[in-house]
């Protein structure tokens, strides 16, 4: 019988009868390399593979998921406590395979060239794990949009070449790998152009930051972080202009912001911390969205922009180790949720802005060491979120406010090398976190409260030329914690019991 003789209604279901076949001898290879990469990891301490069984449909399985025909389209493993080896020969026979996501595991072993074969992914995470040895050439993975290997363990020399090959990339994260040093910033990175997030932090790179990185007008978020690269900051990286968020830190760069910085209105965290910067910090007078700024360890000068007291978004404020000058603005931190401010050793002046901790959320006040003057504001009384407050070695004077002795979270009291005057008061009582309360070097008077008695996590005790008098009262004893306890050149009489 000919084609031509059979009726249409019966060729109609053949040509299903086929289809379901197909798609059963596809589901039935798709299940069997599952089933093979579940016996691979069957030492994990997770209940992920539990639905993995014969009887299910492999679209049921958890962290799968499958095309309307049942073929697979995704395997979503990150972060289920998966340990053991990937055979990726097995893995990249799932013909339809688009998405391969185990990141944040306990994975280890090589990444095997067999991953070539995954010539369909779009999305390939395998960060976060412990494998060994290098990373393949990953040239036919052509299709990628994502690619995430940060933190692998992985050594020797990357591909970079493999790179050209993956223009439709958006996601690149290498970061935190120890490969072959001396490697300068790779040219084919900055040809990404839709490249919307690039993390290469901690992969020793070395050289400067190429001017090509203007190209890379997509960015979101730029990390180069803990290499070696040396050189000014390029001013093509002004053409970043919707980059918010902006790491350098931990590297040998030198000069000044260039010209236009200030253009990168979208940064909201910057941290150029640990390098050899200079000059003063004009150029972020204009970067109003920014949340959070750290610059400390180099050598800024100048005053602190007047505009950073007009920040409504800033919360974290790290200037420390440099050499700036002048009065920080009074409306400092008054804005946000503020959180952390951290100016030590520089050469600022003035008073302390009083309304950092105006929303209640402040944790740590850090100033020493510069030449602060006036009182400490009242307003820090109220501060019940404090953790560190740390005003010594400036030009500090009057009486400290009764409620900053007594702050429920605070570890750490530092007021020591001003002009302070006046008593301890004795609501310290509510000081129940204090590990350390150091006086030392001021003008400090009055007997000490019996309820200093209460603190039974003081380790640290620093009074130290003050004209504090009286007995010294037996309830230091009871201190249990205490280790180190320096009384001298004051009025004291009688004896610790």
């Amino acid at each position: 019988m000919s084609e031509a003789d059979i009726p249409p209604l019966t060729l109609h279901f053949l040509a299903v009868l086929s289809l379901l076949c197909f798609f059963s001898g596809a589901n039935s290879d798709d299940l069997q390399i599952l089933l093979n990469i579940k016996t691979s990891l069957q030492n994990s301490n997770t209940n992920i593979f539990n639905s993995w069984e014969t009887h299910n449909s492999i679209c049921n399985f958890t962290g799968i998921s499958c095309y309307s025909d049942g073929s697979v389209k995704a395997i979503e493993l990150s972060n289920q406590q998966l340990s053991g080896t990937l055979s990726f020969d097995s893995i990249c026979q799932l013909k339809s395979l688009q998405k391969l996501s185990v990141g944040q595991n306990s994975l280890h072993g090589p990444v095997t060239d067999d991953l070539r074969k995954c010539v369909r992914l779009q999305y390939l995470d395998l960060g976060n794990n412990f494998f060994s040895g290098e990373v393949p050439d990953l040239s036919p993975l052509n299709r990628l949009v994502s690619l995430y290997l940060n933190n692998s363990g992985f050594s020797g020399t990357f591909p970079w070449n493999s790179l050209s090959n993956m223009t439709g990339l958006v996601d690149l994260s290498l970061g935190d790998n120890q490969f072959d040093s001396s490697i300068l910033f790779p040219a084919v990175v900055v040809e990404l152009t839709r490249l919307k997030w690039l993390y290469l932090s901690n992969c020793t790179i070395e050289g400067r930051i190429p001017p090509g990185i203007g190209n890379l007008t997509e960015l979101l978020n730029l990390e180069l972080s803990y290499n070696n690269m040396s050189g000014k900051i390029p001013p093509e990286i002004s053409k970043l202009g919707k980059l918010w968020h902006l790491e350098l830190y931990n590297n040998d760069l030198i000069g000044k912001f260039p010209a236009g910085f200030g253009n990168l209105t979208s940064l909201e965290s910057f941290d150029a911390s640990t390098n050899r910067l200079e000059g003063n910090l004009s150029e972020l007078r204009s970067l109003t969205n920014l949340a959070s700024l750290q610059l400390f360890k180099n050598g800024f000068s100048g005053e602190v922009p007047a505009e950073f007291g007009e920040l409504k978004k800033l919360v974290v404020l790290s200037l420390y180790t440099n050499q700036l000058t002048g009065s920080l603005p009074q409306m400092l931190g008054s804005w946000a949720d503020f959180d952390y401010i951290d100016v030590t050793e520089n050469f600022l002046t003035g008073p302390i802005p009083p309304d950092m901790c105006k929303q209640g959320k402040m944790k740590e006040l850090l100033i020493l060491q510069n030449n602060f003057s006036g009182e400490i504001p009242a307003t820090y009384v109220n501060c019940s979120s404090m953790t560190r407050f740390r005003v010594s070695n400036n030009s500090l004077s009057g009486v400290v406010p009764s409620g900053i002795w007594g702050l429920p979270n605070v570890g750490l009291i530092d007021i020591a090398l001003n002009q302070f005057q006046g008593p301890i008061t004795s609501d310290i009582q509510n000081a129940k976190s204090l590990v350390q309360l150091l006086l030392s070097d001021n003008q400090l008077s009055g007997n000490i409260p019996a309820t200093i008695g209460e603190l039974k996590q003081l380790e640290r005790l620093a009074l130290q030329n003050n004209n504090f008098s009286g007995d010294i009262l037996a309830t230091i004893g009871q201190l249990k914690q205490l280790r180190r306890l320096a009384l001298q050149n004051n009025n004291f009489s009688g004896t610790i019991e």
